[in-house]
């Protein structure tokens, strides 16, 4: 047996090792390092941008809850406020805020005569305009709530003009109180020695998240109350509506219809329905519940409806997401041992898909919470300063919404509801971030592993 020949040596490049970057590597990473460049300026921007918007909201609004308030004793003459001397309550609400406001005008040039302080050559109605318009009707509630103050020197803290709350803020100053009719540059030094006097300073302003809108004339006693109550309504009707209905809808599209043209037609008009701007459900709603159906109009109730279209999309979509990524898996062994179709979806699959679930609904109403559109349609920007009722009548009266308010407040001329427009948003971001905290504690919560 005779041996083959070797084959004779192939004489072959050599490649070098394998850590030596070749050209074609050093391109791929360089590309590599300029995409992660590009993603850090892009989320650098982005943080950039959100806290440039933050802090803007942040410095203009927090002036809202801080409010200039005048500190002084008030004697409640009889003579004025109770004629007949009977203490009788319906007699005494023949008496008008007009009243109550010469009570409070001599009170507060008695104390500044008292006090030594200079008015600065001003007419007593000039000095008297530093007290809020609103601070009468405030004195006069609180005496019919109490008649037995009659007669009595009481401390008060009154609120002050909305001019004078403005110069103590920096938004108002003597050289742009010389073209301001509303104020002069002497009442704004009165102002000064009345700080001085400690007799006027800003306090916290808790009455801004209690009181109802004001009128133009008064912008310091505008509150968020009506407001805060109105969405608090809506969101709750709008889980209601949303939620059981939301739900059921992406059960039955999930896990029982069949699948045809039919269904595939409702599942394309789902996700076209939350493409939909918001302000055509706004028209939507102006014509069916209020043309056609007769619900008032600038109800809870209405703007829910409205709200519940609006997001019922956002859910349905939401829903199906987390029931669809449910492993198969488990509805294969639920179903072999013989559970029934429903057993497996309400025992089974339900149970895991649940977190999602939650999370999908809170952030569709977070969604809800800062919709406009569609509730100036049905006349929610409408001036609301009394609060609605308590539920279930409570959702049929005129009501308000905070994104609402918002648009209500920067829409009017006075700068002082500038102010108090960022401050309202400052209160619905404080709403959305609740929200979204509690989605993310009740996702971890609900939360299997498999």
């Amino acid at each position: 047996m005779t041996s083959a020949p070797l084959p004779a040596a192939v004489n072959r490049p050599e490649t070098g090792s394998l850590f030596d970057a070749d050209p074609a590597m050093a391109r791929r990473r360089r590309a590599e390092g300029r995409f992660r460049t590009y993603g850090i300026v892009a989320i650098a921007i982005s943080l950039s941008v959100l806290t440039l918007m933050l802090v803007t909201i942040f410095s203009d609004g927090i002036g809202a809850f801080r409010q200039a308030k005048l500190s002084f004793p008030v004697t409640l003459d009889a003579k004025v406020l109770d004629p007949k001397g009977n203490r009788d309550p319906a007699e005494m609400a023949k008496i008008t805020t007009v009243g109550y406001g010469k009570v409070l005008a001599t009170s507060f040039a008695a104390a500044l005569e008292a006090k030594g302080i200079d008015t600065g050559g001003l007419k007593d109605k000039q000095v008297a305009e530093l007290i809020s318009k609103d601070a009468p009707g405030q004195l006069r509630t609180r005496v019919l709530a109490d008649p037995a103050l009659i007669g009595q020197t009481i401390d008060i803290a009154a609120l002050a003009g909305g001019r004078i709350d403005g110069y103590l803020k920096g938004r108002v100053t003597l050289d742009s109180a010389t073209l301001d009719r509303n104020v002069s540059p002497e009442q704004l030094e009165l102002a000064d020695r009345l700080v001085a006097a400690d007799m006027l300073g800003l306090r916290w302003n808790v009455a801004f998240l209690t009181n109802p809108d004001a009128s133009d004339q008064r912008p310091e006693a505008a509150g968020l109350g009506v407001a805060i109550l109105g969405s608090l309504y809506m969101m709750i009707l709008v889980a209601v509506m949303c939620g059981p209905v939301g739900v059921a809808a992406s059960i039955y599209l999930e896990e029982f219809a069949p699948k045809n043209r039919w269904t595939d037609l409702i599942e394309v008009n789902v996700a076209n329905l939350a493409a939909v701007p918001s302000i055509v459900f706004g028209i939507l709603g102006l014509a069916i519940f209020i043309n056609f159906a007769g619900l008032p109009q600038s109800s809870s109730i209405v703007g829910a409806l409205v709200i519940s279209l609006r997001t019922l999309p956002t859910v349905i979509i939401a829903t199906r997401a987390s029931i669809r990524a449910v492993p198969p898996s488990i509805r294969d062994a639920a179903l072999g041992v013989g559970a029934s179709k429903m057993q497996t979806v309400l025992h089974h699959v339900l149970p895991l898909a649940m977190p999602g679930i939650l999370t999908g609904t809170i952030l569709g109403l977070a969604v809800a919470l800062g919709d406009t559109a569609p509730l100036l349609l049905i006349g929610m920007v409408a001036f609301v300063d009394n609060y609605p009722s308590l539920p279930v009548d409570g959702f049929f009266d005129p009501a308000t919404a905070l994104p609402v308010q918002v648009y209500s407040w920067a829409t009017r001329s006075d700068p002082a509801f500038i102010e108090r427009s960022n401050g309202a948003i400052i209160v619905l971001l404080a709403f959305l971030v609740i929200m979204n905290v509690a989605a993310i504690l009740l996702r971890r919560k609900f939360e299997r592993r498999w």
